[in-house]
């Protein structure tokens, strides 16, 4: 069935912080996104080991035929989908930005769980991302699936507030800890890491089908679960605005000007 936009999609962005444009590409660009998608996987495992979990920015990476991705940029329906949702000053599949998620080729793991940004980047000054945590300005971020994925883990909502104080609880200190994977075998790494996930209050498991496009805002708490035996292609993009580009420079280079001055980050053990 052809993907059709509703005011669906725009309610459950804006209250749930994520929204599925079910089967939006076209099977010919399906086909073209994971023939390079393979070459992409190839790529990141020659150049970071088995174990790597992205190839990104594909735009760095000549090897690459860049067409498929000129092409998922243009996709008429998509910008329609995307512009309707939020603006249509917003832009996405800038391949200085697009990567590719790769399943592991030979472990279970997880990331941590996380708010972008906030969690992950050292040495931010964390009032600049309390300030537009949930400004559809800023934090669009994008996984739009080539093979069926089920990695991704939300928190519903959490992007319109601060932390709550089950999720306070639950990872009271900075940086925030994954699950110890150190020394276990597959199949112990594979249940540490379901438990970790679903040990976040009001956790929910997104699941995406091949030509699935999730628009979801990084603001959320999230986290991303992968398993070798489960194939993953899927494209991880931002959908930007000329005010997101200016805070990201200028965040980075706080940050940098942060962690050379020694300072951690900000009051790690404080819900926001």
């Amino acid at each position: 069935m052809a993907f059709s936009f509703s005011d669906q999609h725009l309610d459950q962005y804006h209250t749930q912080g994520f929204t599925v444009f079910r089967q939006i590409l076209p099977p010919a660009l399906l086909t073209e996104l994971r023939r390079v998608a393979g070459q992409a996987r190839d790529l990141a495992r020659q150049q970071r080991g088995s174990q790597t979990q992205r190839l990104q920015p594909v735009g760095n990476c000549p090897e690459l035929d860049q067409q498929p991705f000129i092409d998922y940029a243009e996709l008429a329906p998509l910008n329609d989908a995307i512009h309707r949702t939020l603006t249509p000053r917003h832009s996405h599949g800038n391949r200085q930005l697009l990567g590719i998620l790769l399943e592991p080729g030979d472990l279970p793991w997880c990331t941590q769980w996380h708010r972008d940004w906030r969690d992950n980047v050292s040495g931010l000054d964390l009032a600049l991302w309390d300030a537009h945590f949930s400004d559809i300005d800023y934090f669009n971020q994008v996984n739009c699936a080539l093979y069926d994925d089920a990695c991704t883990w939300v928190v519903p909502g959490s992007h319109l507030r601060r932390d709550l104080p089950g999720e306070a609880a639950r990872f009271p200190e900075r940086p925030i800890a994954g699950p110890d994977l150190e020394g276990r075998g597959g199949e112990e790494r594979e249940r540490l890491c379901l438990d970790y996930c679903r040990s976040m209050p009001g956790a929910l498991r997104l699941h995406l089908e091949a030509g699935d496009f999730c628009l979801y805002r990084n603001s959320l708490w999230h986290l991303g679960n992968y398993l070798p035996y489960q194939q993953r292609a899927t494209l991880h993009d931002a959908v930007d605005t000329p005010e997101f580009l200016a805070w990201r420079n200028a965040a980075l280079a706080s940050a940098q000007q942060r962690r050379e001055a020694g300072h951690s980050m900000d009051n790690p053990n404080k819900a926001r």
